[in-house]
């Protein structure tokens, strides 16, 4: 990651990066002809999932979120939660804000049997994976 010393710049760049990536997979799903619902971030219910017991606030592996249960904000993200257009200037500010080290509040997740639904903290998980970030502090709930 080329880092100018201009934290704005730095953050535009970064962004151009997601969202370009974001264009290219889906470029890549229509040539191989697979459906548009394969890339998009799911949408998870967790009535009638087996979950895990609740744990309180600890670090959680970002390869672990499986998904969202928030309909509105899985048009935000694709299923590696790389950011579309819309998400521009919150995704810049918290890019900027780990950067400068600043301390973000710990994402909010539910434990199911085979990973994690996000429940708040969206962003947060997009700008650290795109920081090569493999994990994050989440408070974990069992719903």
């Amino acid at each position: 990651m080329l880092i100018t010393g201009y934290g704005a710049m730095d953050a535009e760049h970064a962004f151009t990066r997601a969202t370009r990536a974001r264009r290219r997979a889906a470029l890549a799903r229509a040539v191989r002809r697979r459906p548009a619902a394969c890339g998009r971030l799911a949408v998870l219910d967790v009535a009638g999932r087996a979950v895990r017991a609740p744990r309180g606030v600890g670090e959680i592996a970002l390869d672990e979120i499986r998904g969202t249960l928030e309909p509105s904000r899985a048009a935000q993200f694709d299923s590696e939660f790389r950011p579309a257009g819309v998400s521009r200037t919150r995704w810049q500010r918290l890019w900027l804000a780990r950067q400068r080290g600043a301390v973000l509040p710990p994402v909010s997740v539910v434990s199911l049997d085979d990973g994690y639904a996000l429940r708040d903290g969206h962003h947060r998980v997009s700008v650290a994976r795109a920081q090569g970030a493999l994990t994050i502090d989440a408070i974990i709930d069992a719903d």
